[in-house]
């Protein structure tokens, strides 16, 4: 690590795992090193605030129902499996998963639509995904014809063709904070995957130190991608870049295995990349995925939950189904899994970023719709123990998961029981902190008086017959 080590944080990397796809689960980097930029700090306490958002992987890879741009790389994973239908040879299904940009065309895009219905399911921050390892973009760039507003696109003669301006516009003016997801590698660049060689797994595909010039135009196209996000498309709150293979090559972690297939020099300059996202965007926070340092302000663990809370900022990345991108017929988790996963994270201190992804006609499935609105109407009682909340000990305790006000005055737990439907039992007893004193009790969502006594550190309270309404959880609320 080239973390100086009075700033590096060594923490927990044991995650319980919540998706069939453990290929894709990402490491956490093992150092943490603080911002010192102001702003950064403070932008980095209000996003602490908002608790959950909603991440949307989207591109032309819909029309297919594949895993997003994966099976483009030759990589003898099972998630990568091309269908002969889609090409018999490889360079074969490379022409044909290009070809996908002459037939996209959702025309049933509408994000206000996805906005409604997130800022009612109590989201607070989006991140959207402007372009993949693909490399087809999903906003208006000057520096490829690979993208959703170019003439070879469909979707481009439509007034609503630059998606991630229209995102970005309506989830602003729905008061959420805004993420800009971008692939640092690109696998249509010339200049990533040279067509001279052949690219052998997900890795610049010829040796940078060879050939220089080439790895320098690859940079000044990233560059420049990169300042058109965060210069054309208003006030941007997170630059979230993932592939983290593209990195330098003595921050490579020899234990993490997809790290141990990069065997050249990918050094990106994040520093030229994150000044410049500062100038254009003053206190932007920036996630360099993986790669510990100055420009990875926060955390990602994808597809996993921490085991313990973490002392640093995190955020769970976990799809609604089991696919980041649109597969028909996903299997989407129930509401109840969503709010217990939801508590679990909060509990621990994290972020929730949820998955949702569009399909080809511009949408997300009815069921997801339905999901959103049950989330809902769970928080119209339950969000005062949510967000502007933090983590506190215990932590977790059988049952129950806690959080606290900001204040430290407001104690909240939650009781949850994995089990199809939650039903609440008639007596609850938990403990609490032994430095805090509890003056009065209620159960969010409940109206009736509720019967509590104290022993030491242990609190029992009797819940009334209308806790037959309780959908999903008990939430707790103490104060002082």
């Amino acid at each position: 690590m080239f973390i100086k080590p009075k700033t590096k944080i060594i923490f927990l990397s044991s995650f319980i795992i919540s998706s069939t796809f453990f290929s894709q689960a990402h490491n956490v980097s093992e150092g943490y090193q603080k911002p010192t930029d102001p702003l950064v700090i403070q932008n980095l306490e209000n996003w602490q605030d908002l608790k959950f958002g909603l991440f949307m992987h989207w591109g032309t890879y819909s029309q297919w129902g594949i895993v997003e741009s994966w099976s483009l790389c030759p990589e003898d994973e099972s998630w990568t499996q091309r269908k002969s239908e889609h090409g018999k040879s490889y360079n074969k299904y490379v022409e044909n998963y290009e070809n996908l940009q002459t037939t996209f065309n959702p025309t049933q895009f509408n994000p206000q639509k996805w906005a409604d219905a997130a800022k009612k399911a109590g989201m607070k921050y989006v991140v959207f995904t402007t372009k993949h390892h693909d490399g087809f973009v999903m906003f208006d760039t000057q520096q490829s014809d690979y993208k959703i507003t170019s003439s070879k696109t469909p979707f481009s003669k439509n007034p609503k063709s630059d998606v991630t301006k229209e995102i970005f516009n309506t989830f602003r003016k729905e008061g959420f904070k805004i993420g800009a997801y971008f692939s640092k590698p690109d696998w249509h660049s010339d200049d990533y995957w040279w067509s001279y060689f052949p690219p052998k797994d997900r890795n610049v595909n010829y040796d940078p130190k060879k050939y220089p010039e080439r790895w320098n135009n690859f940079k000044k196209f990233t560059f420049n991608q990169l300042n058109e996000i965060t210069s054309n498309y208003g006030k941007i709150d997170i630059l979230w870049l993932d592939g983290g293979w593209v990195r330098p090559f003595n921050t490579i972690d020899p234990k993490v295995e997809w790290q141990r297939t990069i065997k050249v020099e990918q050094d990106i300059d994040m520093d030229k990349i994150g000044i410049m996202a500062r100038k254009n965007q003053p206190g932007i926070i920036v996630v360099d995925r993986t790669v510990p340092g100055k420009w990875e302000n926060y955390v990602t663990p994808e597809q996993a939950v921490p085991e313990h809370a973490l002392s640093i900022p995190w955020e769970s990345c976990i799809t609604m189904g089991d696919s980041f991108s649109y597969v028909p017929n996903d299997n989407y988790k129930s509401s109840q899994k969503i709010i217990e996963t939801l508590v679990k994270i909060i509990s621990r201190g994290g972020n929730y970023l949820m998955n949702i992804a569009p399909g080809p006609n511009g949408d997300y499935d009815a069921i997801v719709y339905q999901r959103l609105n049950e989330i809902s109407t769970w928080m119209d009682h339950n969000q005062s123990a949510v967000f502007e909340t933090r983590a506190v000990a215990p932590y977790h305790d059988g049952s129950f998961y806690y959080t606290q006000s900001k204040d430290g005055k407001t104690l909240n737990i939650f009781h949850i029981e994995e089990k199809t439907n939650y039903q609440a039992p008639s007596t609850l007893n938990f403990i609490i902190p032994e430095t805090f004193k509890p003056k009065s009790l209620i159960v969010l969502g409940l109206k009736n008086r509720i019967k509590w006594k104290k022993s030491g550190d242990l609190i029992e309270i009797q819940l009334p017959e209308d806790r037959k309404k309780l959908k999903y959880t008990t939430v707790i609320q103490i104060s002082e």
